[in-house]
């Protein structure tokens, strides 16, 4: 379907083909050899994929109802022989030139894959049968294409499927060897993720519109593994009707993770270091320093609670949360000392586990604070101070490390956020030394930022919600040197020794529920007028734990111990 000439297409010349960015303020680490961690190129089973972040310009939009941020469009070059493309690349063009392609090439399949290899003798990759015209920019006019593009749609023959699309700017077809379509059985389910380039307007007869995508099934136990290329569609469509794939990683080895040498070396290069408020009073601790103080364990029906030995052992596993135990305080005068934490003793607790097919390592950083303080509201240019909303027993709060393993190189942080999050590119973070990154913890509540600042939970619009206050201090905890590796199921049985207490699967406090609305509602009659009703709209969207004093779960009872990260 050809498009209209409405749009002020950006008119610039190819250009030479330009590197993607690194991005780190130092150079990556020296991490120790073994297996195939940063080796440049990932065995999937019966294909092997190499990451290309070398492109050359193709065409560029800027359009004013896609938020003023104009949509670059590269092809890969310097694909290694044997390999091919399978499709192009897109982004913000205010963002750094970081991003990166796979690119593919057919080998022997690895004994511990042979079982599932689909039909003999069938390729693994093969030529596009022709190519369809998805959209183009322009009709363009007496054979002037300059500044037009045609976006194209490779016609896979059956049993195969397509993982991306071409981009050229003239309206000749591509070359059928420009790209390569992949055996059904060698690849997964992907999903639009994130909007990037939307031409709709009430001016357009030919809505069009770009995505990045991702994989479907994520988390350390899926096997979907992203291409890096984007989707297109001139219409609305469902996951159902995606007509294109992401790879599947069907090699059981996962070869390219890091090795137990490795993740030391990862961490002790990029171990970001964590600041708390300059306020705060509700510090972290390690969890042997909470037991030693005092923390009881209770089952229901019992008055008194039992005493917790320094490694947790006599801590019930396993199971599901299901309310019979739960941990409190001290009930003897160490119980508000206890509340306040213990810096000196405090460690990030390190989760290290596979990310999108085993081409990504995630290591999720997890931090325990004895308590979670009271919220704060604000109201337009007043902050009211609440006396039981937000504040319960025991805080475990985290931040994921993703790391690139075909070259070692940090991808992205995620900062957990209470009910969620976000995923924070490698280039906008802040950094304190070499490749270290700094996280911002707020106050009272210990979510995570990357930036300081007051963040708002509710709504920024109307400058009205709980206050996320997140600031540098002489408190802080450095991750590189202060942690402890307690899972990496991947490694295998026994490599990594689990703690005790990693096994409890109840609440680390105590559920106590107090009329919450009380508090709210004499809140609201302060405030003046003009402000009541939106106030009274944001409370009733805040998480509902911030209304009942509930000690959270422990890590490995979160869905993102197993499951990828909300965002």
């Amino acid at each position: 379907m050809l498009g209209c000439k409405c749009f002020n297409w950006s008119r610039i010349t190819i250009s030479a083909p330009t590197e993607s960015d690194n991005s780190l303020p130092a150079p990556l680490p020296q991490c120790p050899q073994g297996e195939g961690f940063a080796s440049g190129r990932i065995n999937l089973g019966e294909i092997e994929v190499s990451k290309i972040s070398k492109f050359e310009f193709i065409w560029s939009s800027n359009l004013p109802q896609n938020s003023g941020k104009g949509v670059s469009f590269y092809k890969p070059v310097g694909i290694p022989d044997g390999f091919s493309s399978l499709g192009h690349y897109c982004q913000f063009n205010n963002h750094p030139l970081r991003g990166s392609v796979l690119v593919a090439r057919e080998v022997a399949s690895e004994p511990e894959a042979a079982h599932v290899s689909s039909p003999v003798n069938s390729l693994a990759l093969c030529k596009p049968l022709d190519f369809t015209l998805v959209w183009s920019s322009d009709e363009g006019s007496e054979g002037n294409y300059e500044g037009c593009s045609f976006f194209w749609l490779p016609q896979p023959p059956e049993g195969y499927r397509c993982l991306g699309f071409l981009v050229t700017n003239t309206p000749q077809k591509p070359e059928l060897d420009e790209v390569r379509c992949i055996r059904t059985d060698l690849t997964d389910k992907c999903e639009p993720y994130r909007l990037i380039l939307d031409t709709s307007s009430r001016l357009s007869s030919f809505p069009f519109r770009v995505w990045s995508t991702r994989p479907c099934h994520r988390g350390m136990l899926s096997r979907g593994v992203s291409v890096g290329t984007f989707f297109c569609s001139s219409y609305g469509i469902t996951i159902e009707e995606l007509n294109i794939s992401c790879l599947k990683n069907l090699n059981p080895r996962l070869h390219a993770m890091p090795n137990l040498e490795q993740i030391h070396a990862l961490i002790k290069h990029y171990g970001p270091t964590v600041f708390f408020h300059p306020d705060e009073v509700y510090l972290p601790s390690s969890v042997s320093w909470f037991f030693e103080k005092g923390a009881l364990l209770y089952k229901t029906g019992d008055v008194i609670g039992e005493a917790i030995d320094p490694i947790g052992s006599n801590l019930p596993g396993g199971g599901t949360n299901d309310g019979e135990f739960w941990i409190d305080l001290p009930s003897d005068n160490w119980r508000k000392g206890v509340k306040c934490g213990n810096l000196d003793s405090a460690k990030l607790y390190v989760h290290v586990k596979p990310a999108l097919g085993g081409t990504f390592t995630d290591i999720a950083m997890w931090v325990f604070c004895p308590f979670n303080g009271p919220a704060t509201l604000k109201v337009g240019i007043m902050s009211v101070s609440l006396s039981k909303i937000g504040q319960h027993v025991g805080d475990w709060e985290h931040f994921t490390l993703r790391i690139c393993n075909f070259t070692g190189e940090l991808w992205s942080i995620y900062f957990s956020q209470h009910s969620g999050g976000e995923w924070v590119d490698a280039y906008d973070l802040e950094y304190i030394e070499g490749n270290k990154a700094i996280v911002y913890s707020s106050k009272s509540g210990h979510a995570s930022f990357p930036h300081p600042g007051t963040y708002i939970q509710g709504s920024d619009k109307l400058g009205i919600g709980i206050r996320n206050d997140a600031f540098r201090s002489k408190f802080y905890l450095d991750s590189s040197t202060h942690y402890e590796l307690v899972a990496a199921e991947y490694l295998g049985d026994g490599v990594v020794t689990e703690p005790c207490w990693l096994q409890f699967m109840r609440e680390w406090g105590p559920k106590i529920v107090y009329d919450s609305r009380t508090e709210l509602d004499k809140i609201i009659k302060r405030l003046p007028v003009m402000f009541r009703y939106s106030v009274e709209n944001i409370f009733n969207k805040i998480p509902v734990e911030l209304y009942g004093e509930a000690g959270p779960t422990g890590p490995k009872e979160k869905n993102n111990w197993v499951g990828d990260e909300r965002g």
